[in-house]
This record gives C-alpha cells, structure tokens and sequence, in this order.
C-alpha cells in the first residue's frame, strides 16, 4: 500500500466522537424536587435520559448533576452552584466535551424524548453544522447537537437560563432542523407529571 493509500485509508476509518449530554442538575422548584430524581414506571428521570442518549449512538455520555446524585452508564459532572442557571450547567459539559467532535444535548426532564429522536439528529450531524429536532407539532429543540467550540461560541451571549437559543438566531444558515419521532413536552410541574403518568 503506498503511502497515499494508506493516507486516505485512515480517513475512510475516522469515526467521529459523537458524546450526548444530560443537564439535570436543577433543583426543580416548581416540581418541589429534583427532576432527575422522579420516577416514572420505575425509573428515574436521569437514568432514562442516560439509556436515550447511549441507545441513541452517543459515546461518550456525560450527565450533569447536582451534589450527592448517583450517576450510572454516564461520566458525572457535578454542577457545584446548580442555582446559576442552565448556561453553567452547559460551560462544564463543554468543557468536559472538549475532546469529542459534536455534543448532542438532552433535557432530563422530557420523557417522550427517545432514542430514535437521538440517533436522527446524529445521523444529519457534519462537521460546522448545528442540528436540533423537530417534532410533529412543529416544536424544534432537543436534542439539540454541534461541536463543543460552537456550544462555546453560543455560551458567549446565553443568559443564566438558556442555551443555544441566541446563536441559532443569529446563524440560521447554520441550523438543520430535522424531523424526529417523539414528544417535546417537558414535565415541569406536579400537574404535568400527573398528566403525564396518566396517559
């Protein structure tokens, strides 16, 4: 094999690092506790958001707690000062992502979120793009995936609880928005999750 072979043979291998992220440090005060911790059909919040994103094709995955909660299948990243917002929540999974070449980042708090949702918006994913999902009711969010230096970038002018949103605002041409399977809706209060566990 010559040497430019063996060049483009080692491009035809690469295999992006494609990590998937939980935030689910918050204190859930309108819930009246912790939403990683409910439990819904005999598991918490967090764990199921952990086996989406795995199930979904994300290597590594990484989940951003609160102090003194349990974390398995994911690397823990404790949040010190959760009541910061979501924006601190997300610079430290940044930069725990630093090495991976795209971030796909979930809610803890949105069960009708699957893995299909995950691995969809993974397999749209090309290096400088930004990908969200898109449900049947138009809703666009999470998962929400790009590389760990856009997430930075979109940092930059997010206020104490936002994310991505004034960057995708600002760079449309960027975004891809594809259609996923699932519900968006996200369980904030005691209301919701009845409603919810009752359907």
């Amino acid at each position: 094999m010559s040497i430019l072979d063996a060049g483009y043979a080692r491009i035809l291998a690469y295999v992006p690092v494609l990590a998937g992220a939980v935030l689910a440090a918050g204190s859930g005060t309108r819930m009246g506790r912790p939403k990683a911790e409910v439990v819904i059909a005999g598991t918490r919040l967090l764990d199921r958001a952990i086996g989406v994103l795995r199930d979904g094709g994300c290597d590594p995955v990484f989940a951003v707690v609160r102090t003194g909660t349990a974390v398995s299948g994911a690397h823990a990243v404790v949040n010190p000062d959760p009541d910061r917002g979501m924006r601190s929540s997300l610079e430290l999974v940044v930069e725990a992502a630093a090495g991976c070449d795209a971030l796909a980042v979930l809610l803890v708090d949105t069960p009708g979120i699957g893995a299909a949702a995950v691995r969809t918006v993974l397999t749209h994913w090309r290096p400088g793009r930004i990908v969200l999902a898109r449900y049947a009711d138009g809703r666009r969010g999470h998962p929400t995936m790009m590389a760990p230096a856009q997430w930075g970038a979109a940092l930059v002018d997010a206020g104490p609880d936002e994310g991505a949103r004034a960057l995708l605002a600002a760079r449309p041409e960027l975004v891809d928005a594809v259609d996923v399977p699932g519900d968006a809706a996200d369980l904030d209060t005691p209301d919701d999750l009845t409603g919810w566990v009752a359907r």
